[in-house]
């Protein structure tokens, strides 16, 4: 099994990293003397996400590009910007299967992965059910998205997919608010991007960026190229293929860690700004403490619903590139999404 190497994220304006021997070297200028934040071995280091005003030395980039460490750039928003890419990798003939399989139109991929999110999201609600208990609004979706899936498993029209797909997340995203602790303070009125304009949305948005970018490093690490998908169309500059594995985490592991630090009240509606755009931002110390967060839920471990073995989550996207692989490869009948239980 793949080691979790650490992820770095680097939150300070107008930090700069440097290589220094073997060690990756972390400074921030303040008042005109520069500052060391942290020194640690680089080769310990398995990604780094920069964010905002953040430097990064060309030796550096070097480095990473040469040794498959991925460094991605992000606005104060936590949208993508940019990442460093090295030397193409991996097994030829397992991309020329990806784009076979992609240009013959098969659909049970796209298909699977829609079911897989959809069942996943239903859980989420069904979950809050048990918790809190019943709620009618939440119930009607529960048994709304079972239809979906139902009517899903034998679907082949992509188009169709997609439209269940995003009545199902109308459904989901429409009783979304009532998950939410009423002593929290936030207020969800459904889901905004580009920019978000709520601290929700500002949160669900930056994870699944974050997030979207360690499966795209995965599924570099196993030979795929992220930009070919099987859901999303092709556009250039996107990596539609990660955005298709994003599809089966997002309410399974970003939404529930969103939620779990609203209704712990670990974060509050202070904690963000909102530019001249309306357009809503977190504060630097509220960006850290989602990160932190998420650097712990990484380190949970949940048994796989395909494996049956015990997997780290931050492994998650990882296991899935791998599987994905091999069914592309032949040596799995059919693609098995990750679904939550």
């Amino acid at each position: 099994m793949k080691k979790l190497q650490n992820s770095l994220y680097i939150t300070r304006d107008s930090a700069y990293l440097h290589k220094e021997r073997e060690t990756l070297l972390v400074e921030q200028t303040v008042e005109g003397q520069r500052k060391k934040l942290l020194q640690i071995p680089i080769h310990s280091v398995g990604n780094i996400f920069c964010f905002g005003n953040v430097m990064v030395s060309p030796q550096l980039m070097g480095f990473c590009g040469e040794n498959g460490t991925q460094l991605a750039f992000y606005d104060a928003f936590g949208r993508f910007q940019a990442r460093v890419v090295g030397k193409q990798t991996g097994n030829v003939l397992l991309r020329r299967a990806q784009f076979r399989s992609v240009d013959s139109g098969e659909s049970h991929i796209a298909r699977n992965i829609v079911v897989a999110k959809v069942q996943s999201s239903r859980v989420v609600l069904q979950r809050h059910l048990r918790t809190y208990g019943p709620n009618l609004d939440i119930s009607t979706v529960v048994g709304r998205l079972r239809q979906i899936v139902a009517e899903l498993k034998n679907q082949t029209d992509p188009e169709r997919m997609m439209g269940f797909e995003g009545e199902a997340a109308h459904h989901y995203f429409g009783v979304f608010n009532q998950l939410i602790s009423s002593q929290a303070g936030f207020i969800f009125g459904g889901r905004t991007r580009r920019p978000p304009k709520d601290p929700v949305n500002a949160m669900l948005s930056f994870m699944y960026s974050v997030l979207s970018k360690e499966i795209s490093g995965a599924l570099q690490g196993v030979g795929l190229d992220p930009q070919v998908g099987f859901l999303h169309k092709e556009r250039p500059g996107r990596d539609s293929l990660a955005l298709d594995l994003l599809e089966e985490f997002r309410a399974p592991i970003v939404d529930r860690l969103v939620l779990t630090l609203i209704n712990r009240q670990q974060v509050k509606p202070n904690d963000f700004t909102t530019d001249i755009l309306g357009g809503i931002a977190m504060k630097e110390d509220t960006r850290r403490l989602l990160l932190q967060s998420w650097q712990a839920r990484k380190q949970e471990e949940i048994t796989h619903p395909f494996l049956g073995e015990k997997v780290a989550v931050g492994l998650l996207p990882h296991v899935q590139a791998m599987l994905l692989a091999q069914h592309l490869r032949g040596d799995l009948a059919e693609y098995p999404p990750y679904f939550h239980r």
